[in-house]
Order: C-alpha cells, then structure tokens, then sequence
C-alpha cells in the first residue's frame, strides 16, 4: 500500500499522484472517485465561494482524476472508474440545492463516460450512497445569512443538521466498501449502484415521481414537433 497527498483540486496534483500510484505498482486497475463535502444553506443564501468550492471538489476534482487515469487505462484496454455520487445526485433536498447540483453533474459526466470507454473495454459506474456514519455530519457547515422566507423550507432542513446523531445514518462505511469491491469485482459489472435503505426509498420516490409526470406528459411533448418529423429524430 502506498499513501499520496494530493488536493484533487489540483489538476497537476491529480496528474502527479497517478503517475506515483503508476510508478509503484505498474499500472492502475481501478480509480475511486470519493473525495466530497457539502455546504448547506437555500440557493439565495450561500455565499459564491462555499458552492463554487463544492464543485472544485465534487465535480471537477472527479473529472481531473478520471481524465489522468484515461491514456493508461486505455492503452491496457482495461480499468474501472468508479464515481462516488450521492442519493442527492437525483433526489435534491432543500437547502442541498448545491451539493446536489454538483452530484448531479457528476452523474451526468460518468453516464456519458461508460458509453465513451465500454467499446474499448473499459467501464464506468456511479455509486449513490444514502446516509453514511462517515462523520459527514460534523464536516457540513451552514453557508450564508438566513433569510426569514426560506425558514419552513430550507431552514428547517439546516436547523435539522445542528441536531444530527450517528444514529440518524443508518449506513456501514464498511459494508459499503465491501459492496462497492464486489460490484467492481463482477462479471459484468453494474452503471448504477444504489447503497443504504434511505437510498433506495428517496430513489425509488423520486423515480416514481418522475415516471408519473412523464407519462402524464406524453401528448404535450410530441405536440411540440414539426409534424411528422419524428421519424428522423436523430436522437
């Protein structure tokens, strides 16, 4: 085992730890993108540098790694890149509008990803984590002034957080790591792994929600085409 420094949210950093991992131990098999935290507070109210700083780390940090650990892995034809989003990456909260926002691009880039490197024989997945006793609790900080309007909403949400116990997360760190080596480890392995129960009922409300409103929107989206010209969408 070999520890680096490294702040991910510098790319020659990024660049200089693969190439120390590379050095050690001959080639890199696969990449876990974990690094994250979150900020707190309704759109209106955060100040720009706490969820500009989100991104830096959330989104592009994954970017800079995934975009180092790319020309080797694809030499070998082989690699796993495994991007660790959050149950907030496609169900949002108040007061998680931005935290969510940068989970949500991460999603966005790693879908596009396994279809541009699974023809070449690499793979990409998306992990989505419900709450975990990973002390994140104690980490996320209430960004802005409170504005009196947001209270009932995301003011309640941020009131919530000051009263967290480790009790309140029902996820295993370790179990999770365990499930995420064998989903890695599989003969096929999966895009989308949801881990933790509250994870998997917030997903599962939201896509119920989601399905619900698309197919209650069926007629107004095709009523929205030049007739006829559904036939040679190129999409």
């Amino acid at each position: 085992m070999r520890a680096v420094a490294l702040d991910v949210t510098d790319t020659a950093a990024a660049r200089n730890a693969v190439q120390a991992a590379v050095d050690a131990f001959g080639r890199l098999d696969v990449v876990v993108n974990n690094a994250g935290y979150a900020n707190s507070a309704p759109i209106e109210e955060m100040v720009e540098d706490a969820f500009r700083g989100q991104f830096e780390v959330n989104f592009f940090g994954a970017v800079a790694l995934t975009r180092a650990v790319l020309p080797g892995m694809r030499a070998r034809r082989s690699g796993i890149i495994v991007n660790v989003s959050s149950m907030d990456g496609l169900a949002s909260l108040p007061a998680n509008g931005y935290y969510s926002a940068s989970k949500f691009a991460l999603e966005g880039f790693t879908e596009a990803l396994w279809q541009e490197i699974e023809p070449i024989g690499l793979h990409a997945m998306i992990i989505q984590p419900g709450s975990f006793r990973t002390g994140i609790e104690n980490r996320t900080k209430v960004s802005g002034e409170g504005i009196e309007d947001y209270a009932a909403t995301a003011g309640a949400f941020r009131a919530m957080m000051g009263s967290l116990t480790p009790e309140m997360f029902p996820g295993d760190p370790e179990r999770a790591a365990e499930a995420i080596r064998q989903a890695v480890s599989a003969e096929k392995p999966a895009h989308w792994v949801v881990l933790g129960s509250d994870a998997q009922r917030r997903i599962g409300v939201k896509l119920d929600q989601l399905r619900a409103e698309f197919e209650a929107g069926r007629e107004l989206a095709f009523s929205t085409d030049f007739p006829g010209a559904a036939d040679n969408a190129v999409l």
